[in-house]
């Protein structure tokens, strides 16, 4: 089993014009964040319209990503779905096609109540053997998870090993980092927190930043490690106004898209409803990534 820590950037899934999965494209960009030296890569994220594909697109992006990583570096494939049913058959699916572990959220439409939570995560975590993070994301799923729920189904499931937490609560990332020490990792899912999670005890970033600036997402995580504080607040400031922007425009999956085509990647539209980014926002994007340049000078 690959551990599982350090800076994952969670990808977007690149589109042609025509609104078409790019496969060629996907494999170009983990290729490239590879070269950069990522600890590891998500796919069929949020950020990468996972609600917007496809059962047979999530699954074929799921294999072209294995088959281009190729065991070097880990690989987590988001295996959520509404029903536990279809939940089990994604997570079954990135298994056996050779997925290291799966990143799973809570139906995302029924609002389910904590207990019918626990019984999703155990349903789905018992039905394979590959390491299971569960992640809690009230701003998308509706549902902020309490914390003893998660530190409970993690301590009654020998393969939930890890948890995306998103709720923008520092406080919680403490109490689920320190409680569950021992049986329950934590990985940031706010980039506006990454460096106060990390300082609070979490091992891991999920990161939509990490798509845009992957090398200082890295850098910025592995400082703390190495115990360099005063260096780490130093990248923290400059990829912040990025992280901030993600975090507070709602257009996270325009935002990466537009960044990875603005640097020569594989970007493209996305699905509607969601539409391009408005020409304010665009210049705004195009700043901070100037502005990115020349700090890493």
């Amino acid at each position: 089993m690959k551990k599982l820590e350090g800076a994952f950037p969670v990808l977007i899934t690149p589109m042609n014009q025509d609104g078409e999965v790019n496969y060629n494209g996907l494999k170009q960009n983990i290729e490239h964040f590879i070269n950069e030296g990522v600890a590891g890569i998500v796919v069929n994220g949020s950020t990468g319209e996972f609600v917007s594909l496809t059962k047979e697109e999530k699954f074929k992006t799921a294999e072209a990503a294995v088959e281009q990583v190729n065991g070097r570096i880990p690989l987590i494939v988001g295996t959520a779905a509404e029903t536990t049913a279809d939940a089990v058959e994604y997570t079954k699916h990135a298994e056996a096609a050779g997925a290291d572990a799966a990143l799973l959220i809570n139906s995302y439409y029924a609002h389910p109540k904590d207990e019918e939570i626990y019984v999703h995560f155990k349903t789905i975590a018992e039905s394979v053997n590959f390491p299971i993070m569960i992640y809690n994301n009230p701003f998308t799923s509706g549902v902020n998870i309490g914390t003893e729920t998660i530190l409970k189904v993690a301590r009654d499931v020998d393969n939930i090993t890890h948890i995306k937490e998103s709720s923008g609560e520092i406080s919680k990332v403490r109490d689920i980092t320190r409680q569950g020490k021992g049986f329950l990792k934590t990985f940031c899912g706010a980039d506006d927190l990454a460096l106060e999670s990390f300082l609070v005890g979490a091992t891991g970033w999920i990161s939509v930043a990490g798509n845009i600036a992957p090398r200082l997402a890295t850098n910025l995580f592995n400082t703390v490690q190495e115990g360099n504080l005063e260096r780490a607040w130093e990248l923290y400031d400059r990829i912040l106004p990025l992280c901030n922007f993600i975090e507070g425009s709602g257009k996270y999956v325009q935002i990466v898209k537009r960044a990875m085509d603005l640097q020569g990647l594989a970007g493209g539209p996305s699905r509607k409803p969601r539409l391009p980014l408005p020409d304010e926002e665009d210049v705004k994007l195009q700043d901070i990534l100037n502005n990115l340049l020349v700090s890493e000078k």
